[in-house]
């Protein structure tokens, strides 16, 4: 019998679970998705790299909802058999309820295990390829740069501006400053160059920018300004790179290649430096991945409190707030704290010893309150 409530208490709990994850996650990355928009609308990437990239981002966020999915999932759970008085006939039937807190506290184990998983493998692993896809994209919305009255300067070195932009596609009085040697067909020099065109389309390919009765001015390396008119040019833009962020960060290396650098502090290596800030910052990093999944099985046991029957409304009222407002507290100091986890060695062991030795303190506590609870 007690394998069929246990198999039932797991089913339930996990399609809650399931329920909750996926439909937050859900509405997070929708909207993450419409911010992305940017890489599209402002850099010019192509529109499957932009549904990649997006894509590349849901175990980050998985990552972070893994908790609360499972705080929320388990009250639900907990209420749910209440409510349908499946506990009462649980109680009544001679089932002790620490068996059931020991089954909260095994769920809670490979809820935990499974969020180590994404924050030290999955996440690092698709965040730095999320990088990589940005890094390795050329430009092809060209025309995501030619906007109407707007100096869009989103690739690094070049600024373009048009004044009017026409009903047939086409563009009236273009103006290019070339800076980096972005547009390495023209400026050749460390001096760049600028274009002046009285118009110009962007070409079927919408890889190059044709442009019409204008000039382009560069200056040599004496100061020298030089001028060349042309009728008709053809600029090749299917090179260019955006400013977008292309270097991995923290939160994007390898677990692997974390612990390295907090241990040899090799600067040769690719993302570690030896400077303490950013020591700091590798091991708040770590803390998070291997840290915060101690909290969710001190939540399963705050959370197993709800398993209390007592008649006194007031009693069950207090019990059905204070619990699930302790176990939300924890989430969000073992979020705060997590920040400070780093700063020295005493405050990563504060942050590990905290959960770890809430845990005995709890499961007393439950143990206290489950043999002196009155539940005739």
């Amino acid at each position: 019998m007690n394998n069929r409530v246990y198999k039932y208490f797991f089913y339930e709990f996990l399609r809650y679970f399931l329920i909750v994850l996926f439909a937050i996650c859900a509405i997070l990355w929708t909207i993450q998705a419409v911010n992305f928009l940017d890489l599209v609308t402002e850099d010019g990437h192509a529109f499957g790299i932009y549904t990649f990239y997006s894509f590349l981002l849901i175990p980050k966020i998985i990552t972070k909802l893994i908790p609360f999915a499972f705080l929320i999932s388990l009250m639900i759970t907990i209420n749910k058999l209440e409510k349908d008085n499946e506990l009462i006939a649980l109680w009544t039937s001679g089932l002790n309820k620490i068996y059931i807190v020991h089954l909260i506290f095994k769920i809670s184990l490979f809820i935990a295990m499974i969020q180590i998983l994404f924050t030290a493998f999955i996440t690092p692993e698709t965040l730095n390829t999320s990088r990589s896809v940005l890094k390795n994209s050329q430009l092809q919305f060209i025309p995501s740069l030619l906007k109407e009255k707007v100096f869009n300067d989103s690739v690094k070195g070049l600024t373009i501006f048009v004044e009017r932009k026409n009903t047939d596609g086409s563009f009236k009085n273009i103006f290019i400053e070339d800076e980096g040697k972005a547009l390495t067909a023209i400026s050749t020099d460390e001096s760049g160059s600028t274009i002046f065109a009285k118009s110009g389309y962007v070409a079927s390919d919408d890889k190059s920018l044709v442009l019409y009765n204008g000039s382009i001015q560069k200056n040599n390396l004496e100061k020298e300004i030089s001028i060349v008119r042309f009728e008709k040019t053809v600029i090749d833009l299917s090179a260019l790179s955006t400013k977008t962020i292309t270097a991995p960060k923290i939160q994007e290396t390898s677990s692997k290649d974390i612990f390295i650098c907090i241990k040899t502090k090799d600067q040769n290596k690719n993302n570690c430096n030896a400077e303490l800030d950013f020591q700091k910052d590798l091991m708040i990093e770590v803390n998070k991945r291997f840290g915060t999944p101690f909290y969710i099985p001190v939540i399963g046991l705050i959370i197993s409190f709800l398993l209390s029957t007592r008649k006194d409304k007031k009693i069950s009222l207090y019990n059905k707030n204070i619990f699930p407002a302790l176990s939300f507290a924890m989430l969000v100091c073992s979020e705060i704290s997590v920040r400070y986890s780093g700063f020295s060695l005493n405050n990563t062991l504060i942050y590990y010893i905290i959960p770890i030795g809430m845990l005995p303190l709890t499961y007393l506590l439950l143990v206290r309150t489950f043999k002196y609870e009155n539940l005739n």
